[in-house]
């Protein structure tokens, strides 16, 4: 194996706005001095490409599924990878049949997955790859697990949740654990996760690598005066749990009157939430914004009084950073590594998922102090700069992928 040569991230949708922090990421092992190339199975919509860094970074990205859509470069890519080493190619045909969840859909999926491998592992090969690394785990982690045995190379995940845990089973965590140089967890948390799914002594592999934000891109203007902003940023989807807010929201409108709350964001329930905070009578007090590019988030950020995020699951979210890091208190749910970041009564809320009381109560008492949200505030400011500066946390993941810069 080669100790010479470049990372290669391997990605589901690359880049797209809701995973910054890939970008992030990358961006830091860069300027490390670490070669990395970046490989999406397919490109994000359009609308989730937003930014002029992310437009680059799209445009030096490589998309499978463009090419592997040619049945020429397909049985090409295959043919090359057969002949390099027909040992491998079979070995990875195998461990794509074993590592099948069950039912001839799975089985086709994972079909999928291995000739994909033949044309990832045939273009990062010639690139001199030492080394894959890919995030979630989940169906891209299946292409990352049989393309790391068809091209001989070491591979890596970084485990977020909670998707992966949700079907671990399905998703042969324990093959993946048992086969990556390192398992890369943004949590404790996350961390337990793997070991509950994983043989114990594989558990020196789980690293806590947390994902972070630049503590200095945020918290940068003069904060303007209270207001009563409320801030929301994440995809509009029911996981994220935005009609709770919109009916807390509402049920605080009479006691703040001058409350306003953007959602910045965009997904499948947007129309549903639109029409939701019509019904509610708050045209007037709730803007949605759309999707914001980083800066624009940090604008955002800088401008509001607070953020909520009312979840019903979660794996740590990195906008609950970005809002410690911009000086304001966030309200949050008891979900996944959410406590490891928020301090409940310190840098802000944290309310049990689900219960609109609780989070109506609690935002009422941000809006009613905007003393407590500038000492929250400092208090989550610190605990960032602490435990979440990207640029440790890079630090950490480059010694892990070992030398070759």
């Amino acid at each position: 194996m080669s100790q010479t040569g470049p990372i290669a991230y391997v990605t589901g949708e690359y880049p797209r706005v809701s995973h910054t922090f890939i970008q992030r990421e990358v961006a830091g092992l860069r300027a490390l001095g670490v070669e990395v190339i970046t490989c999406t199975v397919r490109r994000p919509p359009a609308i989730a490409v937003v930014g002029p860094e992310q437009v680059e970074e799209a445009t030096r990205t490589f998309a499978l599924q463009e090419t592997a859509k040619s049945p020429l470069r397909l049985i090409a890519a295959h043919v090359r990878m057969l002949r390099r080493s027909p040992g491998r190619w079979f070995g990875a045909l195998r461990l794509a049949w074993n590592t099948s969840a069950p039912g001839l859909k799975a089985l086709l999926w994972q079909a999928f997955y291995f000739l994909e491998a033949g044309v990832l592992a045939d273009h990062v090969l010639a690139r001199g790859v030492r080394h894959l690394h890919n995030h979630f785990g989940d169906a891209s982690g299946n292409l990352t697990l049989i393309t790391a045995e068809m091209a001989g190379l070491p591979f890596s995940i970084t485990l977020h949740g909670p998707t992966v845990f949700f079907e671990p089973y399905r998703w042969r965590l324990d093959v993946k654990i048992a086969r990556a140089a390192f398992v890369a967890c943004i949590s404790h948390y996350c961390r337990s996760q793997a070991m509950l799914f994983s043989n114990e002594a594989q558990w020196g592999k789980l690293k806590i690598i947390h994902c972070g934000v630049t503590p200095a891109a945020y918290g940068t203007r003069a904060r303007p005066a209270f207001s009563g902003h409320v801030a929301f940023v994440g995809r509009l989807a029911p996981v994220k749990g935005v009609p709770l807010l919109l009916e807390a929201f509402a049920t605080l409108r009479a006691r703040h009157p001058e409350a306003r709350l953007t959602v910045a964001g965009d997904g499948e329930a947007r129309s549903r939430l639109e029409a939701r905070a019509k019904a509610l009578g708050l045209e007037g007090a709730v803007h949605f914004a759309g999707y914001l590019d980083e800066p624009a988030v940090a604008r955002l950020l800088d401008e509001a009084d607070m953020l909520v995020l009312p979840s019903f699951a979660e794996g740590l979210p990195v906008v609950l950073m970005e809002a410690l890091a911009s000086r304001i208190p966030v309200i949050a749910t008891q979900v996944a590594g959410v406590p490891e970041l928020v301090q409940d009564g310190i840098s802000g809320f944290i309310v049990p998922p689900g219960d609109v009381e609780a989070l109506t109560e609690r935002l009422d008492r941000l809006l009613s102090d905007p003393a407590l949200c500038r000492a929250m505030g400092e208090a989550g400011r610190a605990k960032v700069e602490a435990e979440f500066d990207v640029a440790r946390e890079v630090e950490r993941l480059a010694r892990l992928f070992g030398p070759g810069r």
